[in-house]
């Protein structure tokens, strides 16, 4: 098994099935900013950071769950585990000059969002790949595709659009707009989770959540640009 694994075929099939719908995804919201658009090479090194910090969430999960003995507890945490480095990814690879306008932040949390999702769902496609069972493959890419990918860019999108509408404030205002972006991240994380995870789990009920905040995280984008002026 473990040499099956580590098959290079395979680990290249499930880095594209899990790469291709976050880029979608990125071409999707990147649409949205064709006026003002990003350095591409900067969005690039968001992306990857953002794959690189899955790698640096999962220990950290792992050490919060052997510390955490509940369930609840444990979902809500790793939900602020992701996030937080999501975020962190973003202001290590983008310097403050870059951020000119509120649309810049929900598009570079984004990205890195949907980085971290592309290397995650990479990681999900590679036991059944490994298994042979092609069918499980493209079923989980599309469960994935649905549910993680558009997880990551709605918790992440809108933590983005606070820290973009916090542009021009100070002090305690700023502080309250990325607070409550937070706070909104790790709660949409981790109702999802709930809802995916918990018993009897739900998988479209869970999707129809999901939706419902991509619809609000949406309208919310729609006014951080017109904010910025780029009607």
């Amino acid at each position: 098994m473990a040499n099956i694994t580590h098959d290079p075929q395979i680990l290249a099939t499930a880095l594209l099935g899990g790469i291709l719908p976050s880029l979608l995804w990125l071409w999707f919201w990147l649409k949205e900013d064709e006026k003002k658009p990003e350095p591409k090479g900067l969005l690039t090194g968001v992306f990857l950071l953002g794959m690189i910090s899955v790698i640096i969430a999962v220990p950290i999960q792992q050490f919060v769950q052997s510390i955490f003995r509940s369930y609840a507890a444990d979902i809500i945490l790793w939900a602020a585990i992701e996030e937080i480095i999501k975020f962190l990814a973003v202001i290590i690879m983008v310097r403050k000059s870059y951020f000119d306008e509120p649309l810049d932040w929900p598009i570079y949390m984004i990205t890195a969002a949907l980085g971290f999702a592309a290397l995650e769902n990479a990681m999900f496609l590679i036991k059944p790949l490994a298994l042979g069972q092609s069918t499980v493959s493209l079923l989980t890419g599309q469960l994935r595709f649905l549910g993680s990918t558009l997880l990551h860019t709605v918790s992440t999108g809108i933590f983005g659009v606070f820290l973009g509408l916090s542009m021009g404030t100070s002090g305690l205002k700023k502080g309250g707009y990325f607070l409550s972006g937070l706070l909104l991240a790790i709660s949409l994380h981790s109702a999802f989770n709930f809802f995916i995870m918990g018993e009897g789990g739900n998988i479209i009920r869970a999707l129809g959540f999901l939706w419902i905040s991509a619809i609000v995280v949406m309208l919310l984008f729609e006014k951080v640009r017109r904010i910025s002026g780029d009607d």
